[in-house]
């Protein structure tokens, strides 16, 4: 009976506050929306010198809270924490409660140390287009409930504690156009994504297995990023169709296969191959226009191709390559066209340069470990090491640098 009496005594405290919201002229917010606000704001905090709360008095128009924005008796986005750089943000628990907010098209929340998993009601919120989670500590599973959401077209969950799967349903979103999650501790398999406006997809720093799907990444791709993952399988079908990319990155995983010479042709502003199992020569159709170009820690092998030498960072060291260092690419060091030549921990011969030539203080060369003797000691990267050749054992035979 007390109970019942409570219950009774709090719904009439709310109409009384929606009554005094009304005589003093403000807009009366629709009832659910009210209680939502009161449990999320109940449930999540301010850090040490973060003030976002302090404008959500219940007393007062909900609409005119901090991140809090409206239209008509409807809360339609929802922006929580201080935005500001250097917010210390919040810390607490998203409540469930939010999925009561049925007309929010936007969600997001500033890096902070929010904790505890992503409430399945999530799914309730059919109108969201903008999810934005990010550099909290939230963790458990991505709600499977999401890949419901038909309109979701932004979800950012990155740098989290999230782990499990990424649900298949996610990729069946036809109006996805950025998906990212990187830095997390997701596993399994990479699902295929469907939706023909997905631009950015960035699934790095993860546990995920598997081979990327062939024909699973559409063509409308600008931005793809699996790096630092355990991902397997041959590379060329995968990207093969993808000539829309302007930045790849798969580095750090245990792709196979040759590269295809199609991808250099690609509009690409870097390319991150490296930390791999890929093989065999590398010969471009034309000369290389990507200002960043990494195949290091790979195993590749044959002759440096003189196409390399419109790129402004190119790292091949760590591979199997053999021959001389094209002139071209000398020229362009010496014109600080090129800033970085690392050829370090190959099978390199020979490279035409003047002993007493100073390279430009832009510009960096490291030519260490090879079967060749220096013309000239150039400061490389402390992990090159400080062996300067190859013993000539390793050096006598090309065979030995293929696989």
């Amino acid at each position: 009976m007390a109970r019942v009496r409570i219950r009774a005594l709090y719904r009439l405290l709310i109409f009384s506050h929606f009554i005094l919201l009304f005589q003093r002229g403000a807009g009366i917010l629709n009832p659910m929306d009210f209680l939502a606000l009161q449990a999320i704001k109940k449930s999540l905090h301010d850090l040490p010198g973060s003030l976002f709360f302090e404008s959500w008095d219940f007393i007062s128009e909900p609409c005119n809270f901090s991140g809090v924005y409206c239209d008509g008796d409807r809360v339609v986005a929802l922006n929580l924490g201080d935005s500001r750089a250097g917010s210390p943000g919040l810390t607490g628990r998203i409540d469930p409660a939010i999925g009561r907010l049925t007309a929010l098209s936007e969600l997001t929340v500033v890096p902070g140390r929010i904790y505890g998993a992503l409430p399945e009601s999530l799914a309730e919120l059919k109108s969201l287009r903008f999810l934005v989670i990010k550099g909290n500590l939230i963790s458990g599973r991505i709600p499977v409930g999401l890949g419901q959401i038909q309109g979701l077209e932004t979800v950012d969950l990155s740098s989290n504690r999230l782990s499990g799967i990424i649900p298949f349903s996610i990729g069946t979103l036809k109006a996805l156009s950025t998906f990212i999650v990187s830095h997390n501790n997701l596993s399994g398999p990479v699902p295929r994504f469907i939706s023909e406006s997905l631009t950015r997809l960035d699934l790095s720093h993860n546990n995920l297995t598997g081979s990327l799907p062939p024909h699973g990444l559409p063509a409308s791709l600008r931005y793809l990023s699996v790096s630092w993952n355990h991902l397997s399988g041959p590379v060329d079908r995968v990207l093969s169709g993808l000539n829309q990319l302007n930045y790849i990155d798969l580095s750090a995983n245990q792709f196979s296969g040759l590269i295809p010479a199609a991808l250099f042709t690609f509009p690409l502003q870097s390319l991150q191959l490296q930390r791999n199992q890929l093989y065999g020569r590398v010969n471009p159709v034309g000369p290389v226009t990507i200002p960043t170009v990494d195949l290091s820690f790979n195993r590749l092998y044959g002759e440096i191709s003189p196409m390399f030498s419109l790129v402004q960072n190119l790292y091949l060291n760590n591979n199997r390559f053999s021959g001389h260092v094209p002139s071209c690419l000398v020229e362009k060091l010496l014109d600080s066209n090129i800033q970085t030549l690392y050829l370090q921990h190959n099978f390199l011969t020979g490279i035409e340069i003047n002993p007493a030539v100073e390279i430009p203080q832009s510009s960096s060369l490291c030519l260490y470990y090879n079967c060749l003797v220096l013309p000239l000691d150039t400061p490389c990267p402390w992990k090159a090491g400080r062996d300067r050749a190859r013993p000539v054992s390793q050096c006598t035979s090309v065979e030995r640098v293929k696989p």
